[in-house]
């Protein structure tokens, strides 16, 4: 994303923004609240439509009109309500909207077996069937659920929001596991968190979003919790971030 621009009516809400996500890398996308990571998000999604600016994928400039758009390309968003029916198994919601079908109507046994396979490529192993209802799954079970139905439709870029909010420490190790898997298999992630704890744990490359602009763009080996924190909170940390007249413009 390159100069990316945003305003609803007289509220400038992203201000020249660039992101880059890599294949194979977890990109971490921090910032105080209404620093401008959902509208950003919902940007490269198609929910929004830029005022000015360029997204590129894989190389090439797109226009990305909505979410079945931002899905044709590979790009799926995991959101922070997760988006399951607790109502359907599974696999159900694993197909939902997007069903397999033969000549007699659902290919049931075509999906689950997909299921599964999504399910086991991930590493996931705390799921017993594939046929439970969603309102019997945990909250790190549900969190699973959403990421390996993003990961179905043979994804290139997965955008997860707050994966881990409200989850304990086991179900946290469990998502945080399969985030790593995703960028193993090649897949560029962006993990939007609060988290400081996870977000050193499993990303590559934190950018840092201050009032609507990128304060900074580091390697996660090379910075520090305390400095991520200073650059979220006041758009500066040392030498890194923000000039004086960009941190008090709004």
């Amino acid at each position: 994303m390159r100069g990316i621009n945003k305003g609803f009516g007289p509220v400038h809400v992203l201000h020249d923004v660039d992101l880059d996500v890599y294949r194979g890398q977890v990109t971490a996308l921090v910032g105080d609240n209404g620093a401008g990571k959902s509208t950003l998000v919902k940007c490269l999604a198609g929910i929004y439509t830029i005022d000015s600016g360029q997204i590129m994928f894989d190389g090439r400039p797109v226009t990305i009109h909505g979410p079945r758009e931002a899905a044709d390309l590979g790009i799926e968003i995991v959101y922070q309500d997760l988006a399951l029916c607790d109502n359907l198994d599974i696999v159900q919601n694993m197909f939902l909207g997007r069903e397999r079908t033969n000549r007699l109507g659902l290919d049931e046994v075509a999906m689950e077996l997909l299921a599964r396979e999504t399910l086991a490529t991930l590493k996931v192993r705390t799921v017993k069937s594939v046929r439970q209802k969603v309102a019997s799954l945990s909250g790190g079970q549900r969190q699973t659920v959403a990421i390996a139905k993003a990961v179905l439709w043979d994804s290139k870029l997965v955008v997860l929001d707050e994966p881990t909010a409200a989850l304990g420490v086991a179900q946290t190790r469990q998502v945080l596991d399969l985030v790593r898997n995703l960028a193993n298999q090649g897949i560029g992630v962006v993990l939007i968190s609060h988290n400081m704890v996870d977000v050193f744990e499993v990303a590559d490359r934190i950018v840092t979003l201050f009032l609507g602009r990128v304060a900074a763009e580091v390697l996660r080996a090379d910075t520090t919790q305390t400095q991520v924190v200073e650059l979220i909170t006041s758009g500066r940390s040392g030498d890194i971030g923000l000039q004086r007249a960009e941190q008090v413009q709004v």
